[in-house]
């Protein structure tokens, strides 16, 4: 069983007065081979703070421990202790026949031993002997965790690699996420954050929860999308300890970092820092038919891209235990990052069965430069009332990003011919990215099972953009703004909420109904020419309930259904051309509505023997008002040009199945797999009167864990995504620099996706005393099948795109652990003598 377990309480005499510096040990049956019989050995110890206060975490549950207190002049106390969940109070079962609640988990092996009085006595505790004992997946009523923190295939990349192997999700070309084909939110730590999926280091990553219906407690914006909520390493065992960790990838790419974590009575302090240079290549190629001339114009263009850049990731974290009861946390992130891509481009254009228009050849020199800073504060406050809890806590992100691209194009009759022309465009943009959240949330219980969580939230957002467009003038030999083509703009983005949600339990049925209120309001600004665009949107009721049956053998049927909302951002919504990228202009629509989406989701879950696990989901979303991207046209001169927008949908659906297992087949070999099938329509009937067919399509996902002898394992993942229709809300990742071909993806209800599939591997040796050094050598895409093949269709032209990475992408990647358990730190200097023996008999103990 894993080592989950807490238990904590207060020492005083007889008087009430506070015993400091006793000695306070677990201890634990074990059957010793030699004697042929138990005996008793101790698992930890320590000694009272001044205030009487002790505290043990990650104890073993579901075992029976003795826990024994001595201090000079005062009896001994000895007590039996076993941490298990508390039986439901309508039931007549044992409690352990149940099976336990995941979703109150972490405070169901919590124990509050409360005040324990001593009596006065002299005799003294004698000398002990101390001795020490260490699944991927965790399902709980209304999210999937995923440990991720041996996952060897991710071994120093981003967090895009670690996404490529948790089920459910699905990753593509540019390193955008989908969960069930939407984009989802990405939080750390349980809050929103600026930070990219690239911008954060997998061996920083713990694990990832995947919310796939989000209750009232979260936030409702992000419409038919889940929640991903990445869990950051933070060490919680006493004594220091650390891992640093150097590798190298097939381009020469340096990754490397390290960690610090130290933990004594109070005090809980963390710091880590990580590296990644990135020397990437990928080629791509687009084919375009132009069908607003006749005849039609074609299009042919072929690409690749150079990048060189780095990011720098750094953390730091400190806990401040006050009491038993109340904890103060606060932390700082830095992100730094400095990207270089060169890219060329070769474009020929004719018309179908005509004349010959001209070839080109483009390079682009780009750079692009981020800076993130990030804080995070909390307080906790546990009551001496079982379950009761008050936390609060605030997060600030700011990030501020800058670049610049030069585009140098010659014009020339053919392919191989003579220079017609010189087209020379330079782009200077900058922005900021500010982000507060700031939230409380108390929690309470009351008889039996029953308990009532409610929170408030404020979240505050703040963006401006700066983005200037020249072209070069030969007359005057120099770069001409164009104003037309330039866009700076500003804007404030608020959300407030407040929810509330009721748990209780009658038997085996268990229930959670919330209710979350939100409002929200922007302001935006064309800075150049002060035109302000504002909306308040009025608040709108989410409602979310969670329904749970526990069967016989380890069973249980779960339902749940929730509402949710997106609304238009910024940039969706000002109606202004932005003509920066010349072959895919854009322009935003004044009259966008929020989209609003009731999900329905089902559920059944079973645990085998041997760790074994098995859920099974179906799930029905829709929704109105769908805010979606639509190829459009616009007049100029003569001529029509094809702009890209945003428009509102009827409506939107998505159905599906999803089938997930986590299995332990040997002693040597555990392997977890996904599979989605989903079917998903988009009704455009209010648009051009007509709606693209309806596509079933399926993803799957496996992943196999090998231990091998002499300490090697071996890690085999494997992909594969069907043709599928193009995700809602979410373009093409190009613009300046962005590393593919002009154009991007129209419309998620104009196009698809071609299948693909991959396979990644790894394999690690482990070595020096327990294992404290690895080598990892990792490969993803061996066989370079992860490609990407898009099609794309409107009444304006029709577009083929293929792209491909640097695949197979090879690293090699060294770590080395070191720690150790030492209970000195930051004591006293005038221990008493008998806890100084057992905390001395501790040194070396394994972390």
């Amino acid at each position: 069983m894993p080592a989950i377990g807490r238990i904590y309480g207060k020492l005083i005499d007889s008087t009430g007065k506070a015993i400091g510096d006793a000695s306070v040990m677990l201890l634990q049956n074990k059957y010793d081979s030699i004697t042929k019989k138990n005996k008793e050995v101790l698992l930890k110890g320590m000694s009272t703070q001044a205030n009487g206060d002790f505290n043990f975490e990650e104890l073993p549950v579901f075992r029976p421990l003795m826990l024994k207190i001595s201090s000079l002049g005062h009896k001994p106390v000895e007590q039996p202790v076993t941490l298990q969940p508390k039986m439901d109070a309508n039931t007549s079962k044992p409690a352990g026949d149940q099976i336990p609640d995941l979703s109150s988990m972490a405070s169901a092996f919590e124990k509050d031993l409360g005040k324990i009085i001593m009596k006065t006595d002299l005799r003294e505790l004698g000398n002990v002997t101390v001795t020490t004992t260490n699944s991927r997946l965790r399902m709980d009523i209304d999210k999937k965790v995923f440990n991720v923190d041996q996952n060897i295939v991710s071994a120093g990349g981003t967090a895009v690699d670690v996404m490529k192997n948790v089920p459910s999700v699905n990753v593509d070309i540019d390193g955008n996420v989908t969960l069930r084909n939407a984009t989802p939110q990405i939080y750390i730590d349980g809050r929103p954050t600026t930070l990219t999926l690239d911008q954060i280091p997998a061996d920083a990553i713990e694990s990832v929860e995947v919310i796939t219906n989000p209750s009232a407690k979260y936030d409702a914006s992000g419409g038919n999308a889940g929640i991903l909520n990445i869990i950051l390493k933070k060490n919680k065992k006493s004594g220091y300890n650390g891992n640093v960790t150097a590798g190298i990838d097939k381009r020469g790419g340096l990754n490397g970092g390290g960690s610090f974590n130290v933990r004594q009575n109070k005090i809980n302090f963390t710091v880590s820092t990580f590296g990644n240079q990135m020397k990437n290549r990928n080629t791509n190629s687009t084919d375009i038919r132009s069908l607003l001339t006749s005849p039609n114009l074609l299009v042919s263009q072929d690409g690749n891209t150079r990048n060189n850049g780095a990011f720098l990731f750094g953390r730091a974290g400190l806990d401040y235990f006050a009491t038993n009861r109340t904890t103060y946390s606060i932390g700082v992130v830095k992100v730094h990052g400095a990207f270089n891509p060169n890219d060329f481009l070769q474009t020929d254009s004719a018309y179908d069965g005509g004349s010959y228009i001209s070839y080109s050849e483009r390079n682009a020199r780009t750079h692009r430069e981020f800076n993130a800073y990030g804080f995070q504060g909390g307080f906790k406050y546990t009551s001496p009332k079982k379950g009761e809890e008050l936390t609060a806590d605030v997060n600030m992100f700011s990030g501020k990003n800058n670049g610049n691209a030069m585009y140098n194009t010659n014009i020339f009759s053919a392919n191989g011919g003579l220079k017609t022309g010189n087209i020379q465009q330079q782009i200077l943009n900058g922005g900021t990215n500010k982000f507060i959240t700031i939230q409380t949330d108390y929690v309470t219980p009351f008889k039996g099972a029953a308990k009532l969580e409610a929170g408030l939230r404020a979240q505050l957002r703040n963006l401006s953009n700066s983005q200037e467009n020249y072209f070069y003038d030969v007359s005057t030999d120099q770069f001409v703004l164009i104003p037309s083509a330039t866009s700076n703009y500003k804007n404030n983005d608020n959300v407030y909420a407040a929810y509330a949600s009721f748990t209780n339990s009658i038997k085996d049925f268990g229930y959670k109904i919330g209710l979350r209120a939100e409002s929200s309001s922007y302001q935006g600004e064309l800075t150049d020419t002060k035109k302000k665009f504002t909306n308040n949107y009025p608040i709108s009721l989410f409602p979310s309930v969670f329904l749970s049956q526990k069967l016989k053998n380890k069973q249980e049927l779960q339902l749940s259904y929730t509402r949710r909302v997106n609304r238009p951002f910024f940039m969706q919504v000002i109606p202004f051309i932005d003509s920066t990228n010349q072959l895919n202009w854009s322009r935003g629509n004044a009259g966008l509505k929020p989209e609003f989406t009731n999900s329905l989701e089902a559920s059944y879950s079973k645990t085998f023997k041997g760790n074994n696990t098995f859920l099974a989901s179906v799930y029905y979303k829709r929704s109105t008002n769908l805010i979606t991207r639509f190829l459009d046209t616009i007049t100029i001169g003569n001529s029509q040009h094809p702009i890209s927008s945003f428009v509102n949908a009827n409506s939107g659906r998505s159905e599906g199945a999803e089938l997930t297992t986590q299995n332990t087949l040997t002693k040597w070999w555990d392997m977890n797999a996904n599979v989605n099938i989903y079917n998903s329509k988009i009704n455009t009937d209010n648009i051009t009167g007509t709606s693209q067919d309806a596509l079933w399509s399926w993803f799957a996902k496996i992943n196999n864990n090998f231990k091998l002898p002499k300490n090697f394992k071996l890690q085999l993942s494997g992909t594969y995504q069907s043709k599928t229709n193009l995700p809602v809300n979410q373009g093409g990742g190009f613009g300046p620099g962005g590393g593919g071909p002009p154009g991007g993806s129209q419309s998620a209800a104009q196009g698809y996706i071609k299948s693909n599939y991959g396979i990644d591997a790894a394999l690690q040796k482990s070595f020096l005393k327990k294992n404290a050094a690895s080598v990892t050598f990792s490969v993803n895409d061996i066989f370079r099948t992860r490609k990407f093949d898009q099609y794309s269709e409107s009444v304006f032209y029709i577009q083929t795109n293929h792209r491909l990475n640097d695949v197979p992408m090879m690293r090699l990647t060294f770590s080395f652990k070191f720690g150790q358990m030492d209970m000195s730190l930051f004591k006293r200097k005038n221990m008493k003598g008998e806890s100084e023996g057992s905390q001395g008999a501790m040194q070396g103990m394994q972390q």
